[in-house]
């Protein structure tokens, strides 16, 4: 059992087929799926699963804080297991989504936070860039 699927376990759901192939799918994500991309490794797996059945799966799943919902700046919601904290850094040519995780960035946020006379309990960090291209390329 995955520890995603231990996590919706405890969280009350039941275990249906079609919840667990859902969760086997954004368990094996590499990338951040939107809901047809979630649906179409769904079906290749299970095919009576349904899209209603995907988008009611994600948003419960969203709603128990068990995975999260990004927009990336785009027309359609992505997502991916909430199970690590880290940030993204966008590429705006490409797409491609980019998870990062730094020591400094975190103390800076909490000093910020307290300095402010606030406690950190939550936050979300999303930069869009650019790649730099070198001037030897030209």
């Amino acid at each position: 059992m995955s520890d995603l699927e231990q996590r919706c376990i405890e969280a009350g759901l039941k275990m249906t087929g079609p919840r667990k192939t859902i969760l086997k799918v954004l368990g094996e994500a590499g990338d951040h799926p939107s809901v047809e991309a979630v649906y179409e490794r769904a079906k290749a797996l299970d095919s009576s699963i349904s899209i209603a059945t995907v988008y009611r799966t994600l948003n419960m799943l969203d709603e128990l804080d068990l995975v999260t919902r990004h927009e990336f700046n785009e027309s359609f919601s992505r997502y991916e297991t909430n199970m690590e904290h880290h940030h993204h850094l966008i590429d705006l040519e490409t797409g491609q989504v980019i998870e990062f995780q730094n020591k400094e960035l975190e103390l800076l946020k909490e000093k910020i936070a307290r300095e402010m006379g606030f406690e950190l309990v939550d936050h979300r960090l999303e930069l869009y860039g650019r790649k730099i291209k070198n001037k030897a390329s030209k």
